[in-house]
């Protein structure tokens, strides 16, 4: 007899495969009968998804994650009379007594403005640095939230908030509740795809990125993203062993599937179609992979306009126009990464290589997707994990200074995907370092994202350790309804 323990155990699993096999028929049965309208743009295909709630504006994702959290005071956040206040101290009815890293605990908080100049570009004359000259062309199509904030002061907690809605490790990232929620838009590829740049030019205080950030947390491990490699396979194991052929590789798949299904008529265990899902689509992957990221068809042009670095693997050009090629086959989430952003030192040189790194390559993906018609549904976005701080840092002078870690205001930027581009929502105060108009928490930029997915966040949830869980959590979220069109 099976213990206490193991029959609850079973029991849960059984429940589990029940409630998703009913949903699983329950949309294949309404497509069929409704001629797929009932999927509307979702274009919903898996089992696990819970559909859309209303009209989506966007039907995918690309995510770029500039991790160590750039200068919005050098980049996006314009405050012209900063200069008067030079190394003078920040004043304390701005500073307020709030929280602090470690190294900034016990020091004088003296204004460091910054050394670039700003211009208002495109027609609606949003402010953007002189060190984004080729984003600049774009500025009619971006939205910048200027009073973005968080509760996390420090890397680790920042980028786990922004990936996963929380701080805690181990909440299913946003790719994961997107592909959960939605299905997917293809069947040889990946849902939620990550692609890290394997080169930057900031070289201080890089952190490491670590697989949990894509993780699928509590959610079926179908729904976890697959990281893209730099070299050799694009995907660990995608090509076959020496003296193995895909007809042999199918004969194994069937006869490992016929195993795993009886196992899983033997336990219940619903990991167990998971498995057979994702040898199935590992399969599949060994045609699709190979094209999608043999970029020799481009046109010279094309290549051209993502900048030099495009030809070198595991560079953020060419994961520019690697997610570009991903969306348009399908693929309903990308998330790129790009280090080097951590600037508590020298931070004119090294900001002015890593926009170098990002500035062309991130001008060509847009202009690339609107060119392709593929702008108006996916939704782009820009941001880092938090901000950095008014007051320098190291040896201040005009033209090298430092700045530490701010969550209470910063900016990121959104395109496409039924947003409002030209213009800045939200305003911090004279000093860039309170919110004074319209905050935007990262909760509330996760429920705008999910909105113009076509999902109500509120609805959005799985069921674990007594709670239905969700991406934007407990805390009251808003859509941020200002900056849609």
């Amino acid at each position: 007899m099976m213990q206490p323990l193991q029959q609850l155990e079973t029991l849960q699993n059984r429940r589990r495969f029940l409630r998703n096999t009913g949903v699983g028929l329950g949309t294949a049965a309404s497509a069929a009968l409704l001629g797929n309208q009932v999927v509307n743009s979702a274009e919903i295909s898996s089992g696990n998804s819970t559909g859309v709630h209303f009209r989506a504006r966007a039907k995918r994702v690309i995510f770029l994650f500039m991790a160590g959290a750039p200068s919005h005071v050098d980049l996006f956040d314009y405050k012209p009379d900063l200069h008067k206040y030079f190394k003078q101290e920040l004043p304390k009815s701005v500073s307020n007594g709030q929280r602090v890293t470690a190294m900034t605990r016990g020091k004088q908080q003296l204004v460091q403005p910054t050394m670039f100049n700003f211009h208002q570009r495109g027609q609606s004359g949003v402010w953007m640095s002189e060190l984004l000259p080729h984003l600049s062309s774009c500025a009619d199509q971006l939205c910048f939230v200027n009073s973005m904030h968080t509760d996390a002061i420090n890397h680790d907690p920042g980028k786990t908030s922004f990936c996963t809605g929380s701080e805690i490790a181990g909440k299913p990232s946003m790719g994961a509740w997107l592909s959960y929620g939605l299905g997917s838009m293809n069947q040889d590829l990946p849902n939620f795809v990550v692609m890290p740049s394997a080169f930057w030019s900031g070289k201080v205080n890089v952190q490491g990125l670590y697989a949990r950030l894509w993780g699928s947390g509590f959610l079926p491990s179908q729904h976890q993203g697959s990281a893209f490699q730099a070299t050799g396979d694009p995907v660990l194991f995608l090509s076959n062993p020496n003296g193995i052929d895909s007809s042999v590789r199918r004969r194994m798949l069937d006869t490992l599937a016929e195993l795993n299904q009886k196992h899983f008529h033997e336990i219940g265990d619903p990991e167990t179609q998971t498995t057979i899902a994702q040898q199935e689509m590992a399969f599949r992957m060994q045609a699709s992979v190979p094209e999608l990221t043999d970029i020799s068809g481009e046109t010279a042009a094309m290549l051209e306009n993502y900048g030099p670095e495009v030809n070198r693997a595991g560079s953020y050009a060419r994961n520019c126009l690697l997610a570009r090629r991903m969306v348009e086959r399908g693929v309903r989430f990308v998330q790129l990464f790009h280090r080097g952003w951590d600037h508590h030192s020298r931070l004119p040189d090294n900001m002015r290589g890593q926009c170098k790194d990002v500035d062309q390559p991130t001008a060509a993906l847009l202009m690339d997707l609107r060119q392709r018609g593929l702008l108006d549904d996916t939704l782009v976005v820009f941001c880092g994990e938090f901000g950095r701080t008014v007051y320098g840092q190291g040896n201040m002078t005009r033209e090298n200074y430092g700045r530490d870690h701010h969550p209470r205001c910063f900016t990121a930027w959104l395109a496409g995907g039924g947003i409002r581009g030209g213009m800045h929502y939200g305003k911090t105060d004279d000093f860039c370092y309170n919110i004074d108009e319209n905050p935007v928490h990262v909760r509330d930029l996760h429920a705008t994202m999910l909105h113009l997915l076509g999902i109500d966040h509120e609805k959005l949830t799985f069921p674990y350790q007594g709670l239905d869980q969700k991406l934007t959590g407990v805390e009251h979220s808003r859509v941020v309804h200002d900056i849609i069109a």
